[in-house]
């Protein structure tokens, strides 16, 4: 069997959307009352990607792909379920992260590994 480089098992995650800015600090003062509604942006999902295998996600703006990706990369924690990662995941999630227009290629070829935490000899 193929080794196991990311896993995801029953991964959902919640967030709290207020109607009003002033509902979150009616939660903080009334912790009783919950002024917020609750948005799955992720619900139940489970996957393996083998060492090597690529994947891509794709879907409608909303969707939660951008969220998928920040729970796997570790920066966003699931509400519910595990993540496991073997190896090293990066984020860059935003288009042209890493991209330096005023260096050079080999300029931003250096840039790109340091953020992937690479050395120059990697």
């Amino acid at each position: 069997m193929d080794e196991i480089a990311i896993s995801l098992k029953n991964v959902s995650k919640c967030f709290k959307r207020y109607a009003k800015p002033a509902d979150r600090l009616k939660e903080i003062l009334l912790p009783k009352k919950s002024h917020a509604q609750m948005f799955w942006a992720l619900r139940d999902i489970s996957l393996n990607v083998a060492r090597g295998e690529a994947l891509g996600v794709i879907g409608q703006n909303g969707s939660g792909k951008s969220t998928l990706l920040q729970v796997i990369a570790k920066t966003l924690t699931p509400t519910a379920g595990e993540v496991f990662v073997n190896g090293r995941v990066s984020a860059l999630l935003e288009l042209g992260s890493g991209f330096n227009p005023e260096f050079t290629g080999r300029q931003n070829v250096f840039f790109n590994g340091q953020i992937l935490g690479l050395s120059q000899e990697e």
